[in-house]
């Protein structure tokens, strides 16, 4: 063989990946949500805490607080106006486990394993996501057990009942996305907790959970009213037909549920993109 034959010949090939087909992000999704949920048995630890932290909560409200935080000791009353507002708490508080286990994976090198096999990227975070929603269906279903068993209510039939649901779990999805967000950002679980936990609990409090925004301080009143939790919480005691506030004159207060909408469908605007880029930018 001469030598310009021998430069003529074809190169070896490496194998590349499969290609995508289509439908296989929806199949990766599902099988990561299996993986996370599969993981979350393994280490049931987070997992018992998220379901028995909603029943402590309900109790402690329900009975404990309730005597004496109720106006004119009308206890019955009070747990009826506090569970929206409960059932809102364990939705923010979602966040941390979501941002502590997608840190674990990001610190344990497992993202970058998924991402060297031939499937879809975007399922390593819709897979945390709809596992995270599941999660949450387990835990709303227990917080409306609690609730049912110390008298709470709701008063507007099924079908109102069962908007404030999916008003509650698209608050909830939008929190799991701060969430992935979070846990992308610090690469660390312990940062994540240490991030989140003190800030969820504030954050409930300054809203209309316990108290009426126009018995804070005016600028605190004016922050807790236009919260995205006081929002989440008023639509979902007025879907529900509970007690609520007397009222006020802005937007927010007046329509609480297009503002518990607007909220949600922002925060996600935000938080999903700045997921997928903070995503994006690990993995290069």
């Amino acid at each position: 063989m001469n030598d310009r034959s021998a430069n003529t010949l074809p190169l070896e090939r490496t194998a590349a990946p499969p290609p995508l087909r289509p439908g296989r992000p929806l199949s990766d999704g599902l099988v990561l949500t299996r993986r996370n949920l599969v993981h979350a048995v393994r280490e049931p630890a987070e997992s018992i805490i998220g379901l028995v932290m909603p029943m402590v909560i309900a109790l402690l409200f329900g009975y404990v607080f309730g005597e004496a935080m109720a106006p004119d000791g009308d206890a019955e009353a009070f747990r009826a106006f506090v569970m929206p507002g409960i059932f809102v708490m364990v939705m923010i508080n979602s966040v941390a486990a979501t941002a502590s286990g997608v840190a674990d994976d990001t610190r344990t090198a497992v993202m970058g394993r998924f991402r060297s096999m031939p499937m879809a990227s975007s399922a390593l975070l819709t897979g945390r996501a709809a596992a995270d929603m599941l999660k949450a269906l387990a835990e709303l279903a227990i917080l409306l057990g609690c609730g049912l068993l110390i008298g709470w209510r709701w008063e507007e039939g099924p079908v109102s009942g069962a908007l404030a649901l999916a008003l509650l779990l698209l608050f909830r999805f939008a929190m799991v996305w701060v969430g992935i967000y979070l846990g992308l950002l610090t690469r660390d679980p312990q940062l994540a907790g240490v991030i989140v936990y003190p800030l969820a609990f504030p954050l409930s409090v300054l809203s209309t959970t316990f108290i009426d925004p126009a018995l804070m301080p005016g600028p605190l009143g004016a922050v807790a009213e236009w919260s995205p939790i006081s929002a989440a919480v008023d639509a979902s005691r007025e879907l529900f037909g509970n007690p609520g506030l007397s009222g006020g004159d802005s937007w927010v207060a007046e329509n609480p549920v297009p503002a518990a909408v607007l909220w949600s469908a922002a925060i996600l605007l935000l938080a999903v993109p700045a997921s997928v880029r903070r995503f994006r930018s690990l993995r290069d």
